[in-house]
């Protein structure tokens, strides 16, 4: 790291393919929006001589250039690797959007990676930290992923290393703070005039050595005696932390005995316990002065990467059945193994057109070959199961708009693959006479709805492919095609991830939408017993229609659906004729009998009618059938029915209060809350439907990102006579 006695040098940073495993460090960057993630990665594409002082790579392209939508946004919107050589090693270093409308991006990233680089800004308070940072470390926690900190923004006037340290130790360290400490402590340059001493540097707590970042270049030097008291404070505790998480268990006893542990094996000890996820460095980034070639910091990130994580070698493979369901057992990250790779994201390029961005968890990708490509079990949201054979196109390595060609990709590696037409983010590849299937990884529910419908005839045409291709790239949206109100609907994770949905349909595809007004399906009940006749008769010369039934209509309990009962006595109405009576009252009840919607939870039971020997047919007692149901309910009270949801809300403690107060006022009824680990409540409620429709948007708001819901149908239930009002009169207004 940082501490050893010489930096590795900095490499062309030619995005090659890897050779081993071994050279391989998967790395994803983790932080809320503004953090800084994208700064940082091309600062550690400067200092590893991939780009140039202006932050461009060989053909004038900024590293970070991906996605017109997000130069239009000005945020990141998806996940982007960027490949770097340095030292002899390759490193992919995937940043992931901040928003927390684009979590699947960062799950994507978090399932391509082998380490975490948490990025926080000292610039911004620990609100930053508490919201779905906290939760996606615990996620790493829970699976053991190594993870380090990078404190950003150290330029701002009012931030504060030590500050930022503590409150990370404080979120992250639970109830081990000594395992989130730092290994620099930063160098201060003069006061201006505003009393900020801007960093210049980095002191080293290990090697006692001062990394003066001022000329452009790391330069290494002694520190001077009024240094030496702060360093030794932190350094310390530093050691400490350290020998606590050792596997020598007798170092511990060695240090308290006053020997002195020789820096070489602190080192070597401190990089055994990031690579096993038990110690998590803090350290210090500040963007390139003018004209430098390294920014201050990134020497130490690049030598924390490479030596203190895990090589893909270490990683413990996801589960693998055949696509029969019997399960696999693989050997992880073995490039002489069975072909077991997976599609991480899906892209649209202009030029080329699909490019997958594909992990290699066993075996080795080679472009031109033959694969064969399992589906993912996401049918619920527009993404069909399939099992196809697929020749793939060229591999490559993606730096700024272009692609660098590879000539295959080994296990533990990452690549970019053209011409998987069939492929869709969370598909696995395997080989074609040796089909495999991978384990999907968690993906969150998409919560709020966007009803669309195309804006012209010529969109209409191409609506139907546009949205196939764009829920082929997004895992977390869900395609519906509601039956019920006859809208396409796209369920996304908020409103920043539905603008991003409909600019890709836009500017990719050449689909104009219009949103409208998103509907819930609405259900209609008899609330009284009611009779109704139905009188179908129609004399014009030859054979005519002739139809007369009469029925009783009354309500069931809810769940029962439609039941038809047949009383008719003495033939009054045919036999052959009764199916006609059913088929006709069931037709009807489909299209409703006050509002439009759909009549259930009742018993008709045909009780009378007459026939005519001639001119009674089938399609006239359907008719007369209907006409029974649509008279009983005009003098009868029909109720709307309104779906209603049972909702789980997983709410930090200081804000359940405001969380069953807004429950409260959405008609909602909260039927019980339980404790949930780190300081959290489950809130369970049931909701009208129609009463959170923007719940996704606005439980983010009133618990500050801390907070996630879950959904599901339970029942439909009579609306209040105000707001069944309403909707009736709407629907008597409508065209």
């Amino acid at each position: 790291m940082g501490d050893k006695a010489n930096g590795h040098p900095g490499a062309a940073g030619r995005a090659t393919a890897a050779d081993h495993p071994a050279s391989v460090r998967n790395v994803v960057l983790v932080g809320h929006s503004g953090s800084g993630k994208t700064t940082l990665v091309e600062a550690l594409a400067l200092t590893a001589g991939a780009v140039n002082r202006a932050g461009r790579v060989e053909d004038g392209t900024c590293v970070s250039d991906y996605d017109e939508i997000e130069h239009r946004q000005q945020r990141s919107v998806q996940l982007s690797l960027v490949p770097v050589e340095w030292g002899g090693f390759k490193i992919n270093l995937l940043d992931t959007p901040g928003y927390a409308d684009f979590v699947g991006e960062l799950r994507a990233g978090l399932r391509a990676a082998d380490a975490a680089l948490f990025v926080v800004s000292a610039a911004d308070g620990p609100e930053t930290m508490a919201g779905a940072t906290r939760m996606v470390w615990d996620e790493c926690a829970a699976v053991g992923m190594p993870r380090a900190i990078v404190v950003t923004h150290l330029e701002a006037a009012r931030s504060d290393f030590e500050e930022m340290t503590r409150t990370c130790a404080e979120y992250f360290g639970g109830d081990d703070p000594d395992a989130v400490l730092p290994l620099y402590l930063p160098l201060h340059g003069a006061q201006a005039a505003d009393g900020h001493a801007p960093v210049t540097g980095l002191i080293g707590l290990l090697s006692q050595r001062l990394y003066d970042y001022a000329s452009g270049e790391r330069k290494e030097s002694e520190p001077d005696a009024d240094q030496l008291p702060l360093i030794e404070e932190a350094r310390n505790r530093l050691i400490e932390g350290i020998i606590a998480e050792s596997e020598d268990e007798t170092l511990m006893d060695r240090y308290l005995s006053g020997e002195d542990v020789d820096v070489k094996t602190l080192v070597e000890d401190l990089e055994r316990a990031v690579a096993r996820g038990v110690f998590h460095p803090v350290l210090a980034a500040a963007p390139a002065a003018e004209g430098a070639r390294q920014g201050i910091g990134t020497l130490e990130l690049l030598e924390l990467i490479t030596g203190g994580f895990p090589t893909p070698l270490e990683g413990v493979a996801p589960a693998v059945t055949t696509p029969d369901g019997a399960a696999r057992q693989i050997k992880s990250c073995d490039p002489q193994g069975p072909l077991v790779a997976e599609v991480v994201k899906t892209a649209s390029d202009p030029y080329v057109g699909r490019v997958s961005l594909v992990r290699v968890f066993s075996g080795t990708l080679r472009p031109d070959e033959t694969v064969h490509v399992s589906g993912h079990g996401l049918a619920d949201r527009g993404h069909e199961d399939h099992d196809v054979d697929e020749r793939i196109g060229a591999l490559s390595a993606p730096f700024g708009k272009r692609q660098r060609t590879l000539t295959h990709c080994i296990a533990g590696d990452l690549a970019c693959v053209a011409k998987l037409n069939r492929a869709e983010t969370g598909d696995t590849l395997s080989a074609k006479d040796d089909p495999l299937l991978m384990a999907p990884w968690d993906m969150p529910d998409p919560l709020l709805p966007l009803a669309i419908q195309a804006h012209s005839k010529a969109d209409e045409d191409k609506l139907s492919q546009g949205l196939s291709r764009l829920v082929a790239e997004d895992p977390t949206m869900r395609l519906e095609q509601n039956q019920d109100t006859h809208q396409v609907v796209l369920w996304c994770l908020g409103e920043a991830h539905a603008d991003v949905a409909l600019e890709r349909l836009r500017m990719r595809y050449g689909v104009q939408v219009d949103v409208v007004g998103h509907r819930v399906s609405l259900r209609e009940t008899f609330a009284d017993r009611a009779a109704g006749r139905g009188r179908h008769v129609k004399q014009s010369g030859g054979h005519g229609q002739y139809a007369i039934c009469e029925i009783q209509v009354e309500p069931l309990p809810g769940g029962s659906g439609i039941e038809f009962v047949d009383k008719v006595v003495g033939g009054a109405v045919p036999r052959q004729f009764i199916p006609s009576v059913e088929k006709g009252v069931r037709s009807q009840a489909t299209k409703g009998v006050a509002a439009g919607y759909p009549l259930i939870d009742v018993r008709i039971t045909l009780l009378d009618g007459k026939a005519h020997s001639v001119d009674s047919s089938d399609a006239a007692f359907q008719t007369a059938g209907a006409l029974a149901l649509r008279e009983a309910a005009s003098d009868a009270r029909i109720h709307l029915l309104e779906p209603v949801a049972e909702i789980q809300v997983l709410v930090g403690d200081d804000y359940v209060g405001a969380v069953m107060s807004d429950l409260s006022g959405r008609r909602g009824r909260v039927v019980g809350t339980e404790q949930a680990p780190g300081g959290r409540t489950l809130v369970r409620a049931e909701v009208p439907e129609i009463e959170i429709g923007r719940y996704a948007v606005d439980l983010r708001s009133l618990s500050h990102g801390t907070a996630r819901f879950s959904r599901r149908y339970a029942r439909h239930e009579p609306m209040p006579p105000q707001l069944s009002e309403r909707i009736r009169e709407q629907a008597q207004d409508a065209p």
